[in-house]
């Protein structure tokens, strides 16, 4: 009999802890995230800027190129929509970091300018091939060059997720394309802030 009343007491206090365990809508990590520095564009010359330069924001980051023709814009334009539906002061304390995985054709200057045509917040950021793989193999991604005939033009193959990094510098959440919904992150947004 005891130990019945010790089972249901622990299925009715794990129930309980579920019920207040957060949902969040995009992957939970809960990692913490791998810092790195990369180059980025200020004031008309080249800079450096880390992961931890945004410890105490929320920050956001998706890696892509400028030449690329359907995911990266359309992440881009989900990142836009969702610091819109953000209040003023919510914005300020969220950094949007575009990261370039095709450093051959996207300079700091190319990245920075493609970032702030969605938001003129947004960071484009780049670097070397070895640094970007270090920063890949950290955030569960990948790129890799299609080979191609044409030099100038070619794809890079690459991963879409958005990545979202908590005030406390923990990957907190990843959104697969399924879950880049613009509510769906502002919602965990506004509710890690």
């Amino acid at each position: 009999m005891m130990r019945l009343i010790g089972l249901v007491i622990t299925s009715l206090l794990s129930l309980f802890l579920l019920s207040c365990e957060e949902k969040y809508n995009g992957i939970v990590k809960g990692d913490p995230a791998e810092d790195f520095c990369l180059s980025g564009w200020k004031d008309g010359k080249e800079t450096e800027v880390c992961l931890s330069d945004f410890r105490g924001k929320v920050v956001l980051i998706f890696f892509g190129y400028t030449h690329c023709p359907d995911v990266c814009p359309m992440a881009m334009e989900v990142l836009k929509k969702t610091v819109n539906l953000l209040a003023e002061e919510e914005r300020k304390r969220v950094q949007v970091i575009f990261i370039s995985v095709d450093p051959d054709r996207d300079t700091p200057e190319v990245a920075q300018k493609y970032a702030e045509f969605f938001n003129p917040s947004f960071l484009g950021l780049t670097g070397s091939h070895e640094k970007l793989k270090q920063v890949t193999k950290a955030y569960f991604a990948f790129y890799r060059k299609v080979e191609s005939q044409d030099k100038e033009n070619y794809l890079v193959d690459h991963t879409g997720y958005i990545y979202l990094i908590d005030p406390d510098g923990i990957l907190k959440l990843i959104y697969p394309s399924r879950r880049q919904k613009p509510e769906l992150i502002a919602e965990d947004v506004k509710r890690i802030l």
